[in-house]
């Protein structure tokens, strides 16, 4: 199931890729370079920027929603990870060094 929405994320974001692409932008993107114009003539350029500016919305949100659903989707993948960092804070910490007796402790006892 995981593997099937991480595909689903990667689908997504060439597809918005693309369609940013396709927009216009100052300098006229990508539309009138590969014949596009044609297409927007047919259409009309109004209602091609909507159609654009609605799947890019749609793309941004479906990318959000399936990456946050990934989390839901494995819970068990946090309770082991707390396992693995308790151990390794166990092996970071540094070893309680016991303090050399000291001369001071020798002459007390003399």
């Amino acid at each position: 199931m995981l593997t099937f929405i991480i595909g689903l994320i990667l689908f997504s974001c060439v597809l918005l890729v693309l369609v940013i692409l396709a927009q216009n932008a100052k300098g006229g993107g990508l539309t009138s370079q590969f014949g596009g114009s044609g297409a927007t003539n047919i259409i009309g350029v109004k209602k091609t920027g909507d159609l654009l500016e609605k799947l890019t919305w749609g793309f941004a949100i479906a990318i959000m929603v399936l990456s946050l659903s990934t989390n839901f989707i494995t819970p068990a993948a946090g309770s082991k990870g707390s396992d693995i960092l308790d151990k390794a804070g166990e092996q970071a910490a540094p070893p309680s060094m016991e303090m050399p007796a000291s001369d001071s402790v020798e002459k007390e006892q003399n």
